[in-house]
């Protein structure tokens, strides 16, 4: 018998082709069309098509559950945040042992822990604290003893120059006398300082608008408009234009933050996880030079790096909660708000425990190497962190 005649009792025998795989059926879950690639037909083994690469899920889908897959994405926010939590917050150095011995998968992935925790706590340090709680308690009662509504109007109805002067210089005096005697009140010198602004800025309003070629200094006479407030020797005169526009924003963006600090607070809380971003390889550099010697990859020193900064994240996410929780359950003075207390000093002495510990336990060294290359590490880092966050946080000053 031929080879032909063989493939035809083939065919006849099965009533299909060789290689022509199954038809799916009913009652065959692997035969069914979500069990095969929409795109080349091939069956699917996992979440992509080893075919073609096509996701097996595309986005017309029930909306929560896009959600749901979104913060897996971004954040790996499944059923591993709960074994990563713990250790993170209670074992210093083991997530990051175990990550260089290879056991990964169990845990969340070190960028997406940082991210996430960084990201969480700063969210909710910004939107948990009002700045103005203290500063706002006492406005009326201030506002009453100065006469501020009054004091504007006179200033924008004053016909000269030298009468703003003596309406403002007498209002500060007024302002000056009672912040003096309200020393005792909470909040009330910051309460005296946005007064202050407020009628050095009317009182500037109403000379330019009686002189628009005056400019009139905080605490002198007016004077002509001859010199820029900020200028480098030499350097074009682009870069002098910009620098002056943004030294003016500056200083009038100081004058909106103390009428409402929550300006500062927000420019802050905006710009050190920025600022913490942009430190996480300084950092592991710093650590690569002080452990020279173990001939480690860089890489393995920003892990360490990462994890740390997570952990510290985690710390503020945890002092920000307990902060809110004491406000509203603790009355002071009484048991539970002693409790509280006792901690938050707890959390912040664990803090610089916990990094010593992972210091150690991650490169084995003794006591007295591990001590000494953390107070190095410790002076630097924060040196550099602060110079990185007063550089972000005027950066977000001018743009307010």
């Amino acid at each position: 018998m031929s080879e032909t005649d063989i493939l035809t009792e083939q065919e006849t025998t099965s009533g299909q082709l060789p290689e022509q795989a199954p038809k799916p059926t009913a009652n065959d879950p692997a035969g069914t069309p979500e069990a095969r690639c929409g795109n080349c037909n091939e069956p699917l083994l996992g979440s992509h098509c080893y075919a073609c690469g096509q996701p097996a899920k595309g986005l017309v889908r029930h909306f929560p559950e896009l959600i749901g897959d979104f913060f897996e994405s971004v954040f790996g926010l499944d059923s591993r945040i709960s074994r990563t939590l713990g250790p993170l917050l209670c074992k210093p150095g083991f997530l990051t042992n175990e990550y260089l011995a290879g056991r990964r998968m169990r845990y969340v992935s070190p960028v997406r822990l940082f991210v996430f925790l960084c990201l969480t706590a700063f969210f909710l340090a910004q939107f948990s604290s009002d700045w103005r709680d203290v500063t706002t308690v006492n406005v009326t009662d201030a506002e009453g003893r100065i006469q501020l509504s009054g004091v504007e109007q006179n200033i924008a109805e004053a016909t000269s120059i030298e009468e703003v002067l003596r309406l403002r210089d007498q209002a500060l005096a007024d302002i000056e006398d009672a912040a003096r005697e309200s020393t005792d009140v909470p909040g009330m010198r910051g309460v005296m300082a946005g007064f202050e602004q407020v009628v050095r800025g009317q009182a500037q309003r109403r000379i330019r608008e009686l002189d628009p070629t005056a400019v009139i200094d905080s605490d002198s006479q007016p004077q002509q408009r001859n010199s820029n407030p900020l200028q480098i020797a030499g350097a074009p005169q682009a870069i002098n234009t910009w620098l002056e526009k943004k030294s003016e924003r500056l200083a009038n963006n100081i004058g909106r933050i103390q009428q409402d600090p929550n300006l500062l607070k927000d420019a802050l809380f905006g710009a050190i996880p920025s600022a913490l971003f942009i430190m996480l390889p300084f950092f592991a550099l710093l650590l690569s030079v002080l452990y020279l010697l173990k001939r480690r990859l860089y890489m393995e020193h920003l892990i360490v790096a990462l994890h740390s900064h997570a952990f510290l994240s985690l710390a503020l996410l945890l002092a920000v909660v307990l902060f809110d929780l004491r406000a509203w359950l603790a009355t002071p003075g009484t048991f539970v708000d002693t409790l509280f207390t006792l901690t938050l000093s707890a959390l912040a002495v664990w803090v610089p425990v916990y990094l010593l510990l992972m210091q150690k336990r991650v490169y084995r060294q003794g006591w007295l190497a591990t001590s000494v290359k953390f107070t190095i590490l410790g002076i630097g880092y924060l040196t550099l962190l602060g110079t990185a966050t007063t550089f972000t946080a005027l950066t977000s000053i001018v743009n307010l």
